[in-house]
């Protein structure tokens, strides 16, 4: 006999309501909140900046892994084994026979693809987690407007077939890079993933409806919504039921609250 209490453990992403569907998370959490909203702050510099972003995607990825993960049911000898033959712990937990790859989308997304390909090294085998590399630039109009993105380079590392894909990006503004990514993984790269998923720390409403749109397998978390610019109407609505007066970039592309353009603050390098 042994206790069943862990043999299926629920998990409920810790999220605020919202009207864009099933496959978008939007994280409520008062710690995850307070730490992103001093990153963004004016006045935070380096090394706080880079610090911030490290405690925040090992938080945002914990709920990723809990919630999209496959698990495994595992019986694993404790050090009280030796002792009793009790001494055994049976339970559900993160099966480590899973492949996964992140993907780095330069330069913002240098440091948390990082950041998740070695805590997902912890949790796998290491032998089925791998790290991809984009460099991209802005593509702009005539009027300076952000139109999409033109990748420059790039070092892919092999299939996804079955792959859990992860695009640890953190501002989700356009939706231009994470779209230009996926349509090269689709059209280029064989084979066909388990998951999409993208890793934010801030999103907007032009960056959701673009995603969804042009990738509806893709599925989305973020700690934060912004949409800084809506009309006031817009404030006191749950996110996403007036979505088409939903605004959260300037005329830049940038987000509104947001915190400034990420890539330039990460790396210390302004052009």
């Amino acid at each position: 006999m042994r206790d069943h209490a862990y043999d299926a453990i629920p998990y409920r992403v810790p999220e605020m309501e919202h009207r864009y569907g099933p496959s978008v998370h939007v994280l409520a959490e008062p710690l995850a909140l307070t730490q992103l909203a001093k990153l963004c702050a004016k006045g935070t510099n380096q090394p706080d900046i880079n610090r911030l972003v490290g405690e925040l995607y090992r938080d945002l990825l914990r709920v990723i892994v809990n919630a999209e993960f496959p698990r495994r049911a595992t019986a694993t000898p404790t050090r009280m084994i030796d002792h009793t033959p009790h001494g055994v712990f049976h339970g559900e937990t993160v099966d480590p026979q899973v492949r996964a790859i992140t993907v780095n989308i330069a330069r913002a997304g240098t440091l948390p693809s990082q950041i998740t390909y070695d805590f997902l090294n912890t949790l796998l085998d290491p032998r089925l987690v791998r790290q991809d590399h984009f460099v991209m630039a802005r593509v702009l109009d005539e009027a300076s407007q952000v139109v999409g993105a033109r990748i420059t380079g790039s070092k892919i590392g092999g299939d996804v077939d079955d792959a859990i894909l992860v695009f640890p990006d953190p501002m989700g503004a356009t939706g231009g890079s994470i779209c230009t990514a996926l349509d090269l993984y689709k059209a280029q790269v064989v084979g066909t993933p388990r998951k999409v998923i993208t890793a934010h720390l801030i999103i907007t409403p032009e960056y959701v409806t673009r995603v969804t749109a042009c990738h509806p397998d893709a599925i989305v978390y973020a700690l934060r919504l912004d949409r800084g610019l809506s009309p006031p109407e817009v404030f006191d609505t749950v996110p996403g039921t007036l979505r088409d007066l939903e605004r959260g970039l300037d005329d830049r592309q940038y987000i509104v609250p947001g915190g400034g353009g990420f890539g330039e603050l990460m790396n210390n390098a302004y052009v």
